[in-house]
């Protein structure tokens, strides 16, 4: 089994958290996004993952010596591939083309999911699905009584489905979604100006792969500061339901709200935390109440109501009352 996690987008609706660090890095209760996705998948499949393939755009050594590290972690081959211009899904898919065979498992790495399934590898092909109130925004799948997949929609201008694709497939032949994606760009077929995925899906089920879908619990997105803060939210509530607090934390004179998580060499005094509050390696807490707040490495938050937040690396936060998204190396003091 290969995984490939397309993820060279950089996540412009979560600036300015994103502007020094890509989205899929950014951590959530301790584990990065992307971690967290690859451990969720490789617990899903029902036979041993060789190859992790992350396709990146300019993101540096740092962050794929890290993307490796994910895949070791895992007992997996860390690869990684380029996608230097953003023309589409199938597009980003194909540059990892050397791991599209036999059975391989797609996921974008922009999003989490809550579900108890495993992945059967006798079916030609599985796509996770969730019913979504608004599907415009997304590629939607129709379904005969048979519950198998009669069409793909790329973001649908008026109603077909409720079904959103959530970004996690797999295929039992991966050489045949190979050519089928390279059939689409060698052939400039686009959609909405751009090389998807769904086309190349659609082109599969018309030559007689039969396509399942698999529902996902919960779908848990990352694109701005308040689905982030939610979802920092959920994960606390079913991966950490008890307080994780590292044993290097200072805690004095504090109340913690259970649940929460607490890095490496925090230091929090005379505050109230929680619930729902994930604080990162190295940062200090004082004189503070936090709720349903997610705060990075390093930072520094004094004499401060803080809610509904998400606070970057490296800053300082002093003063009242607010609701804030705070980039990385940020000072506010008043």
């Amino acid at each position: 089994m290969n995984i490939v996690i397309p993820m060279a987008g950089r996540g412009s609706r979560l600036r300015p958290h994103t502007l020094t660090i890509p989205k899929p890095l950014i951590p959530i209760a301790g584990k990065s996004i992307v971690q967290r996705l690859v451990e969720d998948i490789v617990r899903s499949c029902a036979e041993d993952v060789e190859n992790i393939c992350f396709i990146v755009g300019d993101f540096g050594s740092e962050v794929e010596n890290e993307l490796i590290k994910i895949a070791e972690n895992m007992g997996a081959k860390g690869h990684i591939r380029y996608q230097n211009e953003p023309l589409g899904t199938a597009h980003a898919i194909l540059c990892g083309e050397e791991f599209l065979n036999s059975h391989t498992v797609i996921a974008f790495a922009d999003t989490l999911f809550m579900a108890d399934f495993k992945i059967d590898k006798n079916q030609d092909g599985i796509i996770w699905v969730k019913k979504v109130d608004d599907p415009s925004a997304f590629g939607v799948v129709q379904l005969d009584e048979a519950k198998t997949i009669t069409d793909f929609v790329e973001k649908p201008e008026t109603f077909v489905s409720d079904l959103a694709i959530i970004g996690i497939y797999y295929f039992s032949d991966g050489e045949f979604l190979k050519s089928e994606l390279q059939y689409v760009i060698d052939n400039d077929i686009r959609e909405k100006g751009e090389y998807q995925l769904t086309t190349a899906l659609e082109n599969m089920k018309n030559k007689g792969k039969l396509f399942k879908t698999g529902e996902v619990v919960e779908w848990l997105d990352c694109g701005n500061k308040d689905a982030t803060v939610f979802t920092n939210q959920r994960i606390l509530e079913n991966y950490a339901k008890e307080n994780l607090i590292d044993e290097e934390t200072i805690i004095n004179n504090t109340c913690i709200i259970k649940p929460c998580y607490i890095g490496k060499g925090v230091k929090i005094e005379n505050s109230v935390v929680g619930p729902h509050v994930s604080i990162h390696s190295g940062s200090s807490i004082s004189s503070s109440v936090v709720r349903n707040s997610l705060i990075q490495s390093n930072s520094v938050i004094k004499n401060k109501v803080l809610q509904n937040s998400m606070i970057g690396s490296d800053v300082i936060v002093d003063g009242e009352v607010e609701d804030l998204s705070l980039g990385d190396f940020t000072s506010i003091i008043g």
